[in-house]
């Protein structure tokens, strides 16, 4: 494993900000760290960083503890705020932080990973945008050709196209061989590019998997259709016995929760919308417009975090 957490609890006072989480990290996986603001997200990831000391478990990074210089070489981090020294060119920058690594990453493939032109390199670096800034974070985050890279938030305040290239140029680091952990609050973001998430409430581990399992998990599959029972002004005319028929045939199907309807639209809600389909199908129902759904990561989220502060409340 790349990194290992066991049992990692870290109070300050009498609040666990992480309470006994454990997981373990592989090489060349993409994970995203998930969770309402106060859930131990940064917590953890700053105990990986050597940032703070857990107050009980173990933090391993390439077995050995963060604060070990060769672990120290191996890793990378863009946290939210990057500082620039002023007066510096971002080509000067980057030349100073390559320094101070035994095998940094080319000038050359820093800039072209970061989207910079030979004009950027020659700007004073208290002089770049927002957007800029970021990017240079992200350069100084690989300038010393790290194994482990840590990305917290690190689309804030980035428009789409750039949103979008920065993603692929993490999948390209995947593709290397290197291992990326980042944080986001973009559920979009980690359901597309994390191959797995990690999702934190309370200071605990409240799900881990791929973002299709946990959703799988967590959100229920549906099936809307509409009956062709309507008149010209679109009203439905649906009669009492079409949709006893329908309610009959579709609620005994395995794993079907629920079957509603709304204003000449039915939902029904099952664990595999295929054996839905199979039914209607099979009994003739007359249907038609069908259109599945799938849940999201983000309401897989509202749910995971619905279900654990109301049984917080409870305990």
């Amino acid at each position: 494993h790349i990194a290992e957490l066991q049992h990692v609890t870290k109070r300050f006072g009498s609040k666990a900000a992480v309470d006994d989480v454990s997981f373990t990290i592989d090489k060349g996986s993409i994970v995203a760290v998930l969770g309402p603001n106060g859930a131990g997200k940064t917590t953890t990831i700053s105990m990986m960083l050597g940032l703070l000391e857990p107050t009980s478990g173990s933090v391993r990074l390439f077995g050995q503890t963060p604060k070990q210089p060769q672990v120290k070489q191996r890793i990378g981090a863009m946290l939210q705020d990057v500082s620039v020294i002023d007066g510096l060119k971002v080509r000067e920058v980057l030349a100073l932080i390559r320094s101070y690594y035994p095998r940094p990453m080319r000038l050359e493939e820093l800039a072209a990973l970061a989207g910079f032109t030979e004009e950027d390199l020659g700007k004073r670096a208290e002089k770049l945008s927002g957007g800029q800034k970021r990017r240079l974070g992200f350069a100084l985050a690989l300038a010393g050709n790290p194994d482990l890279l840590f990305f917290d938030e690190p689309t804030v305040g980035l428009d789409t196209p750039a949103r979008r290239s920065f993603w692929e140029q993490v999948r390209a680091l995947s593709d290397r061989g290197k291992t990326i952990l980042f944080s986001t609050h973009y559920l979009q973001e980690a359901e597309d590019a994390a191959d797995r998430v990690i999702l934190f409430n309370r200071g605990k581990i409240a799900a881990d998997g791929t973002p299709q399992a946990i959703t799988a998990q967590l959100t229920s599959r549906s099936v809307t259709f509409t009956t062709d029972t309507r008149s010209l002004e679109g009203q439905a005319l649906m009669s009492t016995d079409t949709e006893q028929h329908i309610r009959e045939r579709l609620l005994p199907v395995p794993g079907v929760h629920d079957c509603t309807c709304q204003e000449g639209r039915w939902t029904v809600t099952a664990d595999n919308t295929d054996t839905v389909l199979a039914a209607i199908f099979r009994y003739q129902l007359p249907v038609h417009d069908i259109r599945t759904q799938q849940g999201r990561l983000d309401d897989a989220f509202e749910i995971m975090i619905h279900n654990d502060d109301t049984q917080g409340a409870v305990s």
